[in-house]
């Protein structure tokens, strides 16, 4: 015996001590929930549900998280116990993270007016698991929502903190392209990855009231209904909205470039990168084809490829 599994069942025992304890306390949310917002967010998912208008409007309850946003600086409400078991992770080995799933309930509706608190908690870490990104740990939090002292909602996060299986080597002499980030595969979501891999686009269709959607979701927005097949995108469509991302660099990209909300001809959305046109090219309105990359041995992307006139 050499004293690693010692050592680790030491590491991991750390870790647990972290559990219970506060991720972030008395925060406050930094607009009340408001029909702006929740316009905005209609309008980007494609929901055209009534509940959302009117005099007697709720927000979509998926939106729940957005109300606790702090946008681009740092949350004031955020504790140092959160930190530091991130910092130990870190110091560890296990320097990169990727969010693998969320899970949230609605006690209650919110309304247009209501000002939201909210208090997060630490609520679980992992011991230490195998994933084909690499070994790591899952971390937990749990944030409870309220409006007017009442719980309107719980948000559960999940990260994996996770020491990469392939490091890039030592950029000797010339620097080593990382790989591109892999999808977070799912039960929700596997049949649209293993399209992927046929190299055919599939979009849900409710077998209730025959809408279609996307991304890809466990139940009907529209009707509720759990039933469902699939439809092949016949591959044409057109830029609803895009961006040119400059900065921050990322790994494994090359900055200018354009990542598009694509709007297909089956009336559905979905957001990938314009490719085949200088990033500066691109327009809102431009029809793009589908396409599909490989970029190494296990990853092939759906893209699409910008159509001059």
């Amino acid at each position: 015996m050499n004293g690693e599994p010692e050592v680790h069942e030491e590491f991991e025992a750390r870790l647990k001590a972290y559990e219970g304890r506060a991720a972030a306390a008395t925060g406050v949310g930094r607009d009340p929930v408001n029909e702006p917002m929740i316009r905005h967010w209609c309008e980007a998912m494609g929901d055209t549900s009534p509940a959302y208008t009117g005099p007697d409007a709720i927000a979509p309850p998926t939106m729940l998280q957005a109300w606790t946003m702090a946008g681009l600086t740092r949350r004031p409400e955020r504790t140092a116990a959160y930190d530091e078991l991130l910092r130990l992770l870190d110091e560890s080995g296990y320097d990169a993270v990727v969010a693998t799933d969320c899970e949230q309930e609605y006690p209650r509706p919110l309304r247009p007016g209501d000002e939201i608190t909210f208090d997060s908690v630490i609520e679980s870490v992992s011991g230490l698991k195998t994933t084909k990104l690499g070994a790591g740990h899952f971390v937990t939090t749990r944030t409870d929502i309220r409006a007017g002292g009442e719980l309107a909602g719980t948000h559960r996060f999940r990260i994996l903190k996770y020491s990469p299986a392939h490091r890039p080597k030592d950029p000797t002499p010339g620097p080593a392209k990382e790989p591109r980030p892999r999808p977070v595969i799912n039960r929700d979501n596997a049949g649209f990855w293993e399209g992927v891999a046929r190299h055919e686009l599939l979009i849900q269709r409710c077998t209730g009231c025959g809408d279609l959607r996307f991304p890809w979701l466990p139940g009907c927005n529209s009707c509720g209904c759990p039933e469902w097949d699939t439809v092949e995108a016949s591959g044409e469509g057109t830029v609803y909205s895009y961006v040119v991302m400059h900065h921050p660099p990322f790994p494994a990209f090359e900055p200018p470039y354009a990542v598009g909300l694509i709007e297909l001809a089956e009336g559905v959305r979905i957001v990938s990168n314009v490719v085949g046109v200088p990033y500066d090219k691109v327009r809102i309105g431009m029809p793009v084809r589908l396409e599909f990359r490989r970029y190494d041995d296990a990853l092939v992307l759906p893209v699409f490829q910008g159509v001059t006139r």
